[in-house]
């Protein structure tokens, strides 16, 4: 009685797990990888809107440093003047000239700052342009050649990636829908 009970219920399951087994869809395969390798950097650095971006921020340090320099001797000036004066000064007149000229540097000094994090941040800006005049490019050629993967060249540690390269017809794409970009100088948002 009890082996047939337990044949009676091996034989319904049986049913059951193979209904189960088949109804149940295999898990999706996932596309095999076609990939494509671009130089991010070169294409900043040849395309013609990447250099004109470096043309345009070296002005900018250029300048920059112009002015910084003409505030820095201006002030170096004062300080020597500042030391002939200290020896015949009254203490608390000494004190606040000492004061004064030590807040003259830090304002320079934060100034330099400020400045050179101006620049890095509108190079951002611009770059950041530029890799939206890129996405659309990108696509194209991804649709092109049959690819579902884009790996930067910097990210490759060993292999040849000859004719998956694309950045030579990524900057000549670039090149003819984009070749300057006007660059502004923006300090960054205040940190909180």
């Amino acid at each position: 009685m009890k082996k047939t009970l337990a044949l009676a219920l091996v034989l319904s399951v049986l049913p059951l797990a193979s209904i189960m087994a088949a109804g149940a869809p295999p898990p999706p395969q996932l596309p095999a990888p076609k990939i494509l390798v671009l130089d991010r950097s070169a294409i900043l650095g040849i395309s013609k809107v990447g250099q004109d971006i470096s043309r345009q921020i070296q002005g900018m340090s250029r300048q920059a440093k112009a002015d910084l320099d003409a505030r820095a001797k201006t002030l170096q000036t004062q300080g020597q003047a500042l030391n002939q004066q200290v020896a015949v000064l009254a203490p608390d007149l000494k004190a606040a000239k000492i004061k004064d000229f030590e807040a003259k540097q830090a304002a320079l000094q934060t100034d330099a700052t400020r400045k050179e994090q101006a620049l890095q941040y509108s190079a951002l800006v611009a770059q950041q342009q530029v890799a939206k005049a890129l996405d659309p490019i990108l696509d194209d050629v991804m649709r092109e050649r049959g690819a579902n993967m884009i790996l930067d060249r910097s990210v490759i540690l060993k292999g040849n990636v000859g004719s998956l390269d694309i950045t030579q017809d990524v900057i000549n794409r670039l090149n003819g829908k984009m070749s300057s970009l006007k660059v502004n100088l923006v300090s960054p948002p205040a940190q909180r």
